[in-house]
């Protein structure tokens, strides 16, 4: 089951339900922040709510994606209480690239393992929470509130002071917390968590200037359950060519760290437990075109699709 969650030409919200091409509208709720709540006035199961609240009346979906009118899945009403964070090292490609990109700054001998990859082998020798056993913590990095993400179709606007615009490609875990102060988990989508390699290469200690930048998640939120194994592809088109485009493998089977460890890793901590607040948490890419030396450019547009999510979260990059 996949929601969207999209605006009528009057600026009014509405949420709808993926039917093919058509999406099926939801009673009673115009957004999927309230339909959280709904989930907690009344007890419901997610996906019981929202067929109870399925209605009769659908909208096509397309012409909706071509008027950009499709918002993020999952937005707190007051942007300042939507956190936004992620963490990385949690798939091979990504390790091996950044252990690349470090090893010459923390030392001289190739055979050594770089911080980035003995965080990495912690993450593949006790990164799977067991039984309500946590496993070791992973990297974690901040990226901003609900100010700095954008929809698909949006562009991804890199600030002046950047040297680097590069997509990573991801799974998000959306959440809202519940009146009791537990993690409610939404669902899924597909994420583009958009950092700066190029300041992160200068030296690792800059990994937390290099991912204050903007971000993207959508457009549909994956409410079933997330399969373990997921294949999906990212792409970047300049001036209607693919110029770069890698397959990518990502879920808990393709991952150092189980998500279930991820997610206890964040909300251990009682600042992400008020209840209300709106938790996006990006799981770690597996693959990012500046590992193989691409360049990208004012205008490309990033195009990030797994199957099981549906339509592909696209943005346009716009450098400042």
């Amino acid at each position: 089951m996949r929601i969207v969650q999209f605006k009528h030409t009057d600026n009014s919200t509405q949420v709808g339900m993926v039917e093919g091409n058509k999406l099926r509208l939801l009673k009673e709720v115009t957004n999927s922040y309230e339909l959280a709540q709904k989930v907690f006035e009344t007890g419901k199961f997610l996906t019981t709510l929202i067929e109870d609240l399925l209605s009769t009346k659908t909208v096509a979906y397309e012409p909706l994606i071509a008027s950009n009118q499709i918002l993020l899945p999952l937005t707190h009403p007051d942007p300042y209480r939507s956190w936004i964070t992620g963490t990385g090292l949690t798939h091979l490609g990504s390790a091996a690239s950044r252990d690349k990109m470090h090893q010459k700054f923390e030392n001289s001998d190739p055979d050594e393992l770089t911080d980035s990859m003995k965080m990495f082998q912690m993450g593949l020798d006790g990164g799977k929470m067991n039984n309500n056993e946590p496993g070791v913590q992973p990297e974690w990095f901040y990226k901003g509130n609900g100010l700095c993400v954008v929809p698909s179709g949006h562009p991804l606007v890199s600030p002046p002071f950047a040297l680097d615009a590069g997509e990573e490609p991801e799974l998000a875990g959306l959440y809202v917390i519940d009146p009791d102060g537990d993690p409610f988990r939404v669902g899924f989508a597909i994420g583009n968590e958009f950092s700066d390699h190029k300041m992160e290469k200068i030296n690792y200690l800059y990994l937390a200037h290099s991912k204050l930048r903007a971000s993207a998640y959508g457009p549909e939120l994956l409410i079933s359950e997330l399969p373990d194994h997921l294949q999906g592809h990212s792409s970047i088109i300049r001036k209607g060519k693919v110029v770069w485009q890698k397959d990518f493998l990502t879920g808990n089977a393709n991952m150092s760290h189980n998500i279930a460890n991820l997610e206890y890793h964040h909300f251990k901590y009682e600042l992400f437990r008020q209840p209300g607040d709106v938790h996006v948490h990006y799981f770690g890419t597996a693959v990012a075109s500046f590992a193989d030396g691409i360049e990208v450019q004012d205008g490309d547009r990033f195009e990030i699709a797994i199957p099981e999510f549906g339509k592909p979260l696209v943005n346009p990059l716009k450098q400042l």
